[in-house]
């Protein structure tokens, strides 16, 4: 009797440890997604907003690899979504001078050419543009990827309803752009601010078209000095989490701002006035280092032209990346204003 209770109480075993082991099997086959995310394994949607075009910036070259750089912010797991499901983690971080190669006077340049420039010697000499007292425009401000978007929210994760890109005005880089318009002319400088829609509904081309709207508005209003693309980056790191680029002004989360300068070099032609942009981005970006320290990453110097050929005023700006919300580019939109409008008044007095 004694041998056959055992027997029994072992069969019962084996069955509830089979058991067990199957509805393991079964939960990692069905569902995946949850496994990976309970055990620290996310996978992430991938963001196309520079890519398609020969013209376009590739979030490879805004990624900054340097140690010195703010330690993340992040929880080490990734909690459930309550809209959508949770696939990715946002971390928040700010990109320091250290990521540049090039320094000088707080100027950070990032210099991606094969180009040997002398900081020293560019601030020295002064852009030809000069902004007049006028009610007539002397800015432009488009958008390149007029349906570049942000977080709706401030969050640590990211879901699969997360928009990287919308035609809602109300919400994508247009709403930006719309308060750097509002700032600029708040200090005297009037701006027009192009909202046509360049990368929808096809994405590839979006410079072509961006370039026939320049070329449009700088027929129409010959006033205009200065050509602001105004973008939104993307940054995104080998685990496929995503950056949220913050820099803390005045006490509140601002969405940090790259500028990115082209230049002439290599197969890059037709582009012979690239320093005057450069220029004006030195001072532009040393002005921000002042008045804001931290809200400007290293300028991006590459050999790209960006639809910059088409004035000596042109600037290329990426406001924070998907991962920051709205408001805080709107925010850095507000400073951006700022310091634009006192560097084209420096450069009206000088």
């Amino acid at each position: 009797m004694g041998r056959r209770i055992f027997y029994i109480f072992s069969f019962i075993l084996l069955t509830a440890a089979s058991i067990y082991c199957l509805n393991f099997i079964c939960a990692d086959a069905l569902f995946p997604d949850y496994v990976m995310a309970q055990s620290g394994i996310i996978n992430s949607v991938s963001d196309t907003a520079h890519q398609g075009n020969s013209e376009d910036i590739t979030t490879s070259d805004f990624t900054d690899s340097s140690p010195n750089s703010e330690k993340p912010k992040t929880s080490s797991t990734l909690p459930a979504a309550t809209n959508g499901k949770a696939v990715g983690k946002i971390i928040t971080r700010t990109i320091t001078a250290s990521a540049a190669n090039l320094k000088y006077q707080k100027i950070y340049v990032k210099n991606q050419t094969g180009l040997s420039i002398d900081l020293k010697v560019e601030l020295l000499t002064l852009p030809k543009l000069k902004i007049a007292t006028t009610k007539e425009p002397q800015v432009l401000i488009v958008h390149t990827h007029t349906t570049e978007c942000f977080m709706s929210e401030e969050r640590d994760y990211y879901t699969d309803t997360d928009k990287t890109r919308t035609t809602n005005e109300a919400e994508n880089i247009v709403a930006v752009g719309k308060v750097l318009k509002e700032g600029l002319e708040k200090k005297g400088i009037v701006s027009i601010h192009a909202t046509e829609k360049h990368d929808y509904p096809e994405y590839s081309g979006s410079y072509s078209r961006a370039e026939a709207t320049i070329k449009k508005y700088l027929k129409k209003y010959p006033s205009i000095k200065v050509v602001i693309d105004l973008h939104r980056d993307s940054v995104t790191d080998a685990n496929k989490a995503k950056s949220a680029l913050v820099a803390n002004i005045n006490g509140k989360k601002a969405a940090q701002l790259m500028l990115v300068s082209g230049c002439q070099s290599g197969s890059v032609t037709g582009f012979k006035n690239w320093k005057e942009n450069f220029r004006l981005a030195l001072r532009l970006q040393q002005t921000m280092e002042v008045m804001y320290p931290s809200l400007a990453r290293p300028i991006l110097f590459t050999s790209r032209k960006y639809n910059q050929h088409l004035t000596t005023g042109s600037l290329l700006i990426e406001c924070g990346t998907e991962a920051n919300t709205l408001k805080q580019a709107k925010y850095s939109a507000e400073l951006l204003a700022n310091c634009l409008a006192s560097t084209l008044n420096m450069l009206k007095t000088n």
